[in-house]
């Protein structure tokens, strides 16, 4: 087993809320969200909430192979709601999410589980690519962000139309018809996408969170195979530098707008054979 990770925060001096971690067989990816300026009624914050649920479910995946992949993500966010104890009210909109990826190798094949916008890039022996990616979010993202794209990122006109929107999203959240996030509540789990693929079609396995796969589907300056590419030659870090050149020379979100300038970018690259 053989895994190159690179993840680096939106800035220098902010927590990174996301978080990816490997172990004999697995690997587990989560991009923490919460919404900015707005009451979470938890105490521990976003990126305390990516780590342990991220940790929890690595263990738990390893651990109980019994288990299915949802199964192991329900436990854990049961777990974490445990470990909020009294000091954290989840009853808050705006508590603590997590986009979810995670990964196992099984008697079946490499089972798979996809919760969020993050994504799950799959490599085959005959250089064809697939990507699994929750679109819900999107979706309904499209229907909520009106004029917020039209502003200067970073401007207060944008921060006061971005809190708008991410206010509208919030009341979508995990409910039918909106979209469906790792939170307070462990069904969620039961809405991830699943399915499992052959192990001897595959030459690779990367776990990405939004921020880094801009490059793809936001910025369009690459595609998937070109992705792919970067990390078999150059590694995740090379990826990130390259995401953060093209957010760098479009500091206001004028070529590709955006809810933020920099976002958290992390890649976990395992590479099968």
């Amino acid at each position: 087993m053989r895994v190159a990770l690179g993840s680096l925060s939106s800035a220098p001096g902010l927590d990174n809320e996301d978080f990816a971690a490997a172990a004999p067989g697995a690997a587990v990816l989560l991009d923490g969200a919460g919404v900015a300026g707005a009451e979470t009624g938890c105490v521990h914050g976003v990126a305390w909430f990516s780590g342990t649920l991220g940790a929890l479910l690595l263990r738990k995946v390893t651990a109980h192979p019994d288990r299915t992949l949802a199964d192991c993500l329900a436990d854990s966010i049961g777990e974490v709601r445990s470990l909020h104890g009294d000091r954290c009210d989840l009853t808050y909109r705006a508590s603590p999410t997590s986009t979810v990826v995670a990964v196992r190798l099984g008697d079946a094949g490499l089972e798979y589980l996809v919760l969020g916008d993050s994504s799950l890039l799959l490599a085959d022996r005959d250089g064809a690519t697939s990507v699994v990616t929750d679109r819900r979010l999107d979706e309904v993202g499209k229907r909520l962000r009106g004029h917020v794209d039209d502003l200067p990122t970073s401007s207060p006109e944008h921060a006061a139309a971005l809190a708008q929107y991410r206010n509208a999203l919030t009341g979508l959240r995990n409910r039918p018809g909106g979209f469906w996030i790792a939170g307070p509540d462990p069904r969620a789990a039961e809405h991830a996408l699943t399915g499992t693929v052959r192990v001897d079609s595959l030459t690779s396995v990367t776990l990405l969170s939004d921020g880094a796969t801009r490059l793809v589907d936001r910025f369009e300056l690459a595609d998937w195979a070109k992705l792919l590419s970067v990390l078999n030659s150059s590694g995740p870090d090379e990826l990130i530098r390259l995401v953060r050149a093209a957010e760098a020379g479009d500091p206001d979100g004028r070529r590709w707008p955006r809810g933020k300038a920099q976002d958290d970018a992390t890649a976990l690259h395992w590479v099968l054979t």
